[in-house]
């Protein structure tokens, strides 16, 4: 398999586990990516989504071409899509997810790090979109990457397929935090560990509000952002915590 699922202390781990090709992202390894979020999102165990790329030098370098990523272009077109639904599935499941950037994340796999809503990444990794390169088009990564990063900023690195480092990716909206490499899995563990503190329902209500007001007009997005207070402040977390505060002691989530 091309995808490794694990899950240990309410973390699932999603590893694309094929280190001597540089992690690519083939239709195989889409589909094992979805399916491996699919059950995270379905098992009431895990709190968080971590995503990483295995051994130390590449997260992902993006599309298979030497696999079966551009030999059937109308009929893998379908199998294609499941990186669009993963994507989908990671803003709307409403679990937090993160990228942990152990190396190089290329086209597709810059893509699948600029999702999760957390990017914590390496100060040695390359990181753009090289799609022109080989007379391709980030597709599918450039509905995420708008959204995170100016659009004259994604575009130019679109257009020219130029390699940025993490601080460049960082200033522009594409990357949460840049670490030293020794750094990474403490940071990923606090980050994780933080995440875990919090309310799963508000986590969940919170996130879904979010990525639902984008595109929205202004008044549009206010009115579906009162809803959403209103949601939250009628769960048992939201009294729990109101609770806990005013009688200064830790709250007990329920996640309801």
């Amino acid at each position: 398999m091309s995808v490794r699922y694990e899950v240990s202390d309410r973390r699932a781990m999603i590893t694309i586990d094929d280190p001597e090709r540089r992690n690519p992202m083939s239709v195989e390894t889409m589909s094992g990516l979805l399916d491996a979020t699919k059950a995270a999102v379905a098992d009431d165990d895990v709190g968080v989504i971590v995503y990483t790329g295995a051994g130390d030098r590449v997260f992902s370098a993006g599309g298979d071409l030497s696999g079966s990523f551009a030999d059937d272009p109308v009929g893998l077109h379908r199998e294609r899509g499941h990186l669009a639904d993963l994507f989908r599935l990671m803003m709307r499941a409403g679990k937090p997810t993160v990228a942990r950037v152990n190396g190089h994340a290329l086209a597709g796999g810059f893509g699948l790090a600029v999702a999760c809503d957390v990017t914590i990444c390496v100060d040695d990794a390359k990181l753009g979109t090289t799609e022109v390169n080989v007379g391709l088009w980030p597709m599918m990564i450039s509905a995420i990457l708008v959204r995170a990063m100016p659009k004259k900023a994604a575009l130019e690195l679109m257009l020219t397929g130029r390699i940025i480092d993490p601080h460049e990716a960082q200033r522009l909206g594409a990357v949460s935090r840049v670490v030293a490499r020794e750094d990474l899995d403490d940071e990923v563990d606090e980050l994780v560990s933080a995440l875990l503190a919090m309310s799963p329902a508000t986590l969940m209500l919170g996130k879904d509000s979010f990525y639902g007001m984008a595109g929205l007009d202004l008044d549009t997005a206010l009115d579906r952002l009162q809803g959403g207070l209103t949601e939250i402040t009628l769960t048992e977390d939201a009294k729990e915590g109101v609770a806990a505060f005013l009688e200064k002691r830790d709250p007990d989530w329920t996640g309801g």
